[in-house]
């Protein structure tokens, strides 16, 4: 590879992250200004409506897209009859996937404790993941081509859109419609806005041998991200039926805003860099070297934004919502320190899927389950357990043995993926600690200011700027290669 094309791919790569950093930063913005204005009007009950609705809506969302998206990235040259039967196969399955789910709206309801709202609310939410199915192949041609600034304004463009239609219900007292009516406008923006920017079209075809051909790869993550979605959303379905809808409204917001930074890191980090290691799975030896950057790139963001916002919860919650959902403080905290867990798994089965390791991907994600399934029986009977002034002490022991097992799991999936990339287990390990050490450095005058009298707004404030100053300042003195890149980045150093 010469210089040239070396430095060719760096430029894509930095810009292919910039746009994809724009996407996810503005993207969690627009969400959390919508976010607070909901959760400052409506009810615990209404976001217990809605997260158990979303149990059913997150399985529906994974059948839909059956893989075959990641299937088309891990594709060097996808044809144009590629896209476009996949296409015609994610609009058939949400079609019959949503004509099901109408019918057995009513069982849904029993479920939750019988709760006959969920029928029309379900119907209606349901809709969104066949606008979404829509504009999965859009999407995915612009990720693989590395072009993902029109993702990012569809993105923007939708959510101020549902910002709009949400707040609007919110405050003529619509209840849990507004979420469900901000979901549908969210969905046929951004929809609409890819179809309209894209000059691609569709052929009129559809064929099996070309579905067949991606369905080695499309099933192995297929059968991963049921695994996953099945425990993302298993809290939800035994809080829902087990502990009631309050105690779920909890659950529903600590997860919702610890997710907000989780998912939006693993998504960027997938779409910037799964089609960078799909391009050199033939060199092991660039492949490993790239596996090694993109680890300490990860180390690098995650822990410090996982120990601040974890330092910094109760102060965050005061701030955006008095004290109304003090509940959630404690549940948030232990999410985000699963979600250091939940970011590294995803990455690693970015490094596995680009070695087009299907098979691999499903053991990983199937050992990772059953290690929480068995810390699900061992604390399941204590999830309903309350108190006069803690009502999800129940929650939070449920929570932690899920944090257990994500950490004994993260261990053995490292293992693994150290084999298979080429890199040892030890150069993984060295690639975290000083990110790891850093980070607990810069949290010791975070924990020293929140012993002072000052106002949520102003501890925030205090806590991010004296912890900025120690982790950059450090990483500045150790001449820490990864800072110098991200900064010459933004300095304009890398056009």
């Amino acid at each position: 590879m010469t210089s040239s094309e070396g430095d060719g791919l760096r430029l894509k790569v930095a810009r292919t992250l910039k746009w994809n950093v724009i996407d996810r930063v503005s993207s969690q913005l627009l969400y959390a200004v919508t976010g607070i204005v909901l959760a400052r009007m409506l009810s615990q009950e209404d976001f217990g409506l809605v997260g158990a609705i979303m149990v059913f809506q997150a399985f529906a969302t994974l059948f839909v897209d059956s893989g075959f998206s990641s299937a088309l990235i891990q594709r060097k040259a996808p044809s144009r009859l590629d896209y476009s039967t996949v296409l015609w196969f994610n609009l058939g399955i949400a079609t019959v996937i949503y004509t099901v789910l109408f019918f057995i709206a009513p069982w849904i309801a029993s479920v939750f404790q019988g709760d006959m709202r969920i029928v029309p609310l379900s119907r209606v939410m349901f809709l969104s993941f066949i606008i979404n199915a829509s504009a999965i192949v859009q999407t995915n041609r612009l990720m693989k081509r590395m072009e993902v600034r029109m993702i990012a304004v569809s993105n923007s463009l939708g959510l101020i859109a549902a910002a709009v239609v949400g707040i609007y219900l919110a405050v003529s007292g619509y209840g849990a419609w507004a979420i469900v009516w901000q979901t549908i406008t969210l969905a046929s923006v951004k929809s609409l806005i890819l179809w309209l920017t894209s000059s691609w079209r569709p052929v009129w075809r559809f064929s099996w041998s070309v579905l067949r051909g991606y369905f080695k790869v499309g099933a192995g993550v297929m059968m991963t991200s049921m695994l996953t979605t099945v425990f993302q959303n298993i809290y939800s379905f035994f809080i829902g039926n087990r502990a009631g809808l309050v105690p779920l409204g909890y659950f529903t917001q600590a997860d919702k805003w610890s997710k907000m930074g989780i998912i939006s890191l693993s998504q960027v980090l997938t779409s910037t860099f799964l089609p960078l290691l799909s391009g050199v799975q033939d060199d092991p030896e660039r492949y490993s070297r790239i596996c090694g950057k993109i680890h300490r790139f990860t180390s690098y963001l995650l822990f410090p934004a996982i120990g601040l916002l974890a330092v910094m919860a109760t102060p965050i919650f005061h701030t955006l919502f008095s004290t109304k959902w003090d509940a959630s403080i404690i549940l948030f905290q232990i999410l985000l320190l699963r979600g250091i867990f939940l970011v590294f798994s995803h990455l690693y089965n970015n490094y596995i899927l680009s070695l087009g390791r299907s098979r691999m991907l499903v053991f990983t994600e199937a050992l990772r389950d059953g290690v929480a399934l068995v810390a699900i029986l061992f604390t399941i009977s204590d999830i309903s357990s309350s108190t006069q002034d803690n009502p999800v002490t129940g929650l939070t022991v449920f929570l932690y043995g899920q944090l257990a097992a994500g950490m004994l799991t993260w261990i053995a999936t490292l293992v693994i993926v150290s084999r298979i990339t080429g890199r040892r287990l030890l150069s993984y390990l060295s690639d975290m600690a000083p990110y790891v050490a850093l980070t607990f450095l810069g949290l010791v005058p975070c924990v020293l200011l929140a012993s002072l009298s000052l106002s949520p707004l102003a501890l925030c404030v205090a806590q991010t700027v004296s912890f900025g100053v120690v982790y950059i300042g450090v990483n500045f003195l150790m001449k820490s290669r990864i800072q110098s890149d991200v900064f010459g980045y933004i300095l304009g150093r890398y056009r």
